[in-house]
């Protein structure tokens, strides 16, 4: 089948080299020339691990290419995807459809025969039939459909969620519009991943509604994490034994410095907005976005606390600056209310991030960046592990305590202990849901 992909952004390059793999042929447009430069050239724009070589071999075979002519690219399409941005809309929350819209109407235009036009982009209910009013606006006797399509690929590890999915879900209005779709996805039906199909309303919600509860699961555990504090528990324990209940499962149970990323900030934001065009208050959803925010300015005292009070002068070593790690994106991070509150409140931050430099200069201004934890804790007061890189899993505390002019951690990830602490040298070390060591300890 011939698939050409609108948008190279993360969800639409990592669709459109998987759909390549797949064995169609994929082309895949952009309005940005430097981009397709970049893709033309075998460079990738975003940072996904696997991502690079398995661009270059589809490339190689001839099933995957870029360009920004929509228009030649569209012609004898039999699936067009729509997978351009929507963000938040400034003033109201809402998603920006601005860019879903040009792209429907330039399809529209571009043409030649049936094809199926699919959003990928995270829309708001109702979007893909407003998508189909407005390809009828320049094309009123054009034959074609719409399907709703969204994605459910966790950065990091996308190629592995879009070859091995736990679902495919997609919303059709109408039979050919089903066939279509079941042949982009036939390899994946055959072998036997579940295919949902939907009418389109349904689809769209299943995004939002998705989530929206991973959301309120880091939510909730985060909520759980500040009472374990007050009454002494264990939030690793909680969670464990909570996620032992095959009724809640394990997973997005982690305490942490809160949510942040692409979707989840976004997502909840405009649920919560579709709820009250609609009269239906999402009062859950609501609840969690302004948790999650406070959950991010508690961190912040977290780690003057454990520099008694204040880190004014102080010189702070800040280990992960991306939303999370196997990624370069710093989308709603944790880190950007972290780090500047350090910065405006006097100290001196050393941030290393084998990913974030990039998005992470013109984000965070006023920080140096290093490329060694080692090298970031030289003479520093403490330690913030902020992002949890496989390369600040196993680091030598002992190394990294000697190096310190006062060795304390804010240990924003649970990622040590404090027994561990304690052993190594730290006199201070704080974590989320957990006793910590202070000084006197």
């Amino acid at each position: 089948m011939k698939i050409v992909m609108i948008g190279t952004g993360y969800v639409g390059l990592v669709s459109g080299v998987c759909f390549s793999d797949f064995g169609h042929e994929v082309i895949c447009v952009d309005k940005d020339p430097r981009k397709i430069e970049m893709l033309e050239a075998g460079k990738v724009p975003i940072y996904e691990p696997g991502l690079d070589d398995l661009m270059a071999k589809n490339v190689e075979a001839g099933r995957l290419s870029f360009t920004g002519d929509l228009k030649a690219a569209v012609a004898g399409a039999d699936a067009i995807f729509i997978a351009v941005g929507t963000p938040t809309r400034r003033g109201d929350g809402h998603a920006d459809l601005s860019y879903v819209m040009a792209a429907a109407r330039e399809i529209g235009e571009a043409m030649t025969g049936y094809a199926v036009v699919v959003t990928k982009s995270t829309v708001p209910v109702g979007t893909n039939r407003q998508v189909k009013q407005e390809i009828r606006k320049v094309r009123p006797d054009l034959d074609f459909d719409v399907a709703s399509n969204p994605e459910f690929l966790r950065e990091g590890a996308a190629i592995d969620d879009f070859m091995r999915p736990d679902r495919v879900v997609v919303g059709v209005t109408s039979e050919r519009a089903e066939e279509v779709m079941g042949e982009v996805y036939r390899p994946l039906f055959l072998r036997e991943f579940p295919i949902l199909y939907t009418d389109l309303e349904t689809a769209e919600m299943i995004k939002y509604a998705a989530n929206a509860f991973l959301a309120t699961k880091i939510t909730f555990i985060n909520e759980i994490a500040r009472l374990c504090e007050k009454v002494g528990a264990d939030v690793k324990q909680v969670s464990r034994g909570m996620g032992l209940d095959g009724r809640i499962g394990n997973k997005f149970l982690h305490a942490g410095p809160g949510y942040g990323g692409s979707c989840f900030p976004k997502d909840t934001i405009a649920l919560a907005r579709i709820g009250q065009d609609y009269a239906s208050p999402m009062e859950i959803v609501e609840t969690v976005i302004r948790v999650n925010d406070e959950v991010k300015r508690r961190m912040v005292d977290k780690v003057v606390d454990l520099c008694d009070g204040s880190v004014n002068g102080k010189t702070i070593a800040v280990l992960g600056v991306t939303f999370k790690p196997n990624t370069d994106d710093m989308r709603e991070a944790p880190s950007l209310t972290i780090v500047p509150a350090l910065v405006g409140n006097g100290a001196k931050v050393r941030v290393v991030d084998p990913q974030g430099q990039r998005e992470g200069e013109h984000l965070l201004p006023g920080v140096h960046w290093v490329d060694d934890p080692y090298k970031a804790a030289q003479n520093a007061d403490c330690v913030v592990l902020l992002t949890e890189w496989n390369e600040f899993r196993g680091l030598d505390l002992k190394k990294l305590a000697k190096k310190m002019t006062t060795p304390r951690m804010a240990d924003l990830r649970n990622i040590y202990s404090p027994k561990d602490a304690k052993r190594t040298g730290f006199e201070g070390y704080a974590c989320i849901g957990r006793k910590g060591i202070g000084a006197a300890d």
